[in-house]
Formats: C-alpha cells, structure tokens, sequence
C-alpha cells in the first residue's frame, strides 16, 4: 500500500502547480503579450571609421489568430517605427502555419500593415522558408515569384533575393544583400534551395563594408570574410530556452547558432529569437523581440 506523508503530498501539488503555471504561462503569456526590444552593438573587423549605423530587425512573424493577430502586428510596427532605425531589416516568415491557428492571416494584410514602416534608409526585406513552403504553386514550379513576393511588391516593399543594393549613412557606402531562402522545397528536394552565394556576391562591386540578410543562420558556418555581418531569424531561439539552452534548434548546428550573438573567426552573426511561433504555439524563456543592432558605435569594439 502506498504511503503518501503530507510533506510528500504538498511538494507534489506544488510541483503540479508549477507545471500547470509554466504550461500556461509558454501557451497563454509569453508568446502573445510579452514584447522586448534586444539590443546589440558591436565593430565588425575593417569596418568603416565614423560609419554608424542603427538597425531595427523584425523576424518570423508568423501572423494569424491567436497569437498572433493582426493587432498585435499593427503594435509591432508602431513600436519598430519609434526606435528611430536607419533602416528596417524584415527577415521572413510572416504567415504562421502551425497547429493551433484558430484565423490565418492573409499575406497582402501583413504586407499592407508592414508598408507602415518608415527608417531613412528604407525597409529591404528577405523571404523565409514558410514563405516558400506555404505557398503550393511554387512548390510544384519550383521557382517564384511566390504570393509573398506579389504581395511585398504591391504594397511597395523591396525584397533582396540573391542582390545587394548600396546605401550611404552621412555620405558613408555600405552594402545590404540579401540571401535566397536555403530551403525553399524540402518536399521535393529537402537540400534544394534558392540561395546563391555567388551571384550575391557579384552584385558588390567595391570594397565598402556589407551587411547580409539570411533568414537560416546555417550559413553562416560558409559565409565568406567579405560580410561584417550576417542577420538571421529562423531558429525563434528554440521556443523553448533555459539557462542559454535551447533543448529543440532547427539547425543542422544545434545551438552553435540558436540565438543571439555569435562570433567566429572575427566574423560576426546575429540570429533573431523573432517574433511569432512555428510547430508549437508556445514560448518560454525566449520572449518575442525586436533587434537593434548599433553598427559601428565607438563605444564597443
């Protein structure tokens, strides 16, 4: 017969509490109301003297009901617009498709909402995998253009596919490119995908600092000394982060490339813990965020 003691009995409905507190907390709170602002600086090598950028980061939508509805996108907008960025930087994945998606959005709302952001340098944009994998033609032609790249350009958003275009801060050139989605068609050709690393490259014709868009941080493992700086969403951080460890990444990588930070060999990588969910609707312990990165400020190294 089993014996429960009453210390037994109060540690274990603490212990179910807590449980049920967290589930509700990772499925309930976290992914719907919380928002922050995760702020970076850094001075990549060979960067230019005096050329000081700031950079506003939005990642992984994933709009549609409950989590995220387009409410809470026209809220994302308002707050990127009021930090003041030289450019806003969009990085894929703006419809959600995972379980537990009561009202998918459309993608010309999200794009239509999106066209409110204003910076200087303007808003340049990359397309994500989810981008590609819910759209059904494209995955029968292989190729675009995909609803996402009709629907950006209708609302007058630019979107950098294997380009780069050059910008200048106070009479200062640099480069923003932008990476084709590496995994564009897993259903047919899981390795096949529309980057190409080459014709980026190609498309910077002198030696002015340059800033790459990749929506999958795997990349990174192969981008060459020519970019500062790569910028990642992607991972969501996991979803799921404790203690700096993210249990489920996906990445080939794990979580050499899951979240934040990251510098090798003096090259330097920011992945995004974005902003909505994929696969599960919950997060705990990586809130959504909006980056900033401040480029050049004297004040780090």
């Amino acid at each position: 017969m089993l014996h429960i003691t009453r210390r037994t009995f109060i540690t274990g409905l603490a212990g179910a509490a807590a449980t049920l507190a967290a589930t509700g907390y990772a499925f309930g709170f976290e992914p719907r109301y919380r928002l922050r602002i995760q702020d970076y600086q850094l001075t990549p090598k060979g960067w230019t003297p005096g050329l000081k950028l700031k950079l506003a980061i939005i990642a992984d939508l994933h709009a549609s009901e409950p989590l995220m509805p387009m409410e809470r996108v026209e809220e994302i907008v308002d707050t990127t617009n009021a930090l003041g960025a030289d450019a806003i930087l969009l990085l894929g994945d703006y419809i959600a498709s995972h379980r537990g998606v009561t009202l998918k959005a459309t993608v010309p709302d999200v794009a239509k909402a999106l066209a409110r952001l204003k910076a200087p340098l303007g808003v340049h944009g990359v397309l994500g995998n989810h981008d590609w994998w819910d759209d059904d033609r494209a995955q029968r032609r292989l190729s675009g253009p995909t609803i996402t790249h009709t629907a950006f350009r209708n609302a007058g958003l630019p979107l950098l596919e294997n380009e780069a275009i050059q910008l200048k801060k106070d009479g200062k050139p640099f480069w923003l490119a932008g990476l084709g989605d590496q995994i564009a068609f897993p259903f047919r050709h899981p390795k096949m995908g529309v980057h190409d690393m080459r014709k980026t490259l190609a498309a910077i014709t002198d030696d002015a600092p340059a800033i790459l868009m990749a929506h999958e941080p795997d990349i990174f493992a192969h981008i060459p000394d020519r970019f500062a700086l790569t910028l990642s969403g992607h991972t969501h951080g996991g979803q799921v982060r404790i203690f700096g460890y993210s249990p489920m990444v996906p990445s080939r990588y794990g979580n050499r490339y899951a979240y934040g930070h990251v510098i090798e060999n003096d090259r330097h990588l920011i992945v995004s813990g974005g902003l909505g969910c994929s696969k599960l609707p919950l997060r705990f312990g990586v809130p959504p965020e909006i980056v900033v990165v401040n480029v050049g400020d004297e004040s780090t190294s």
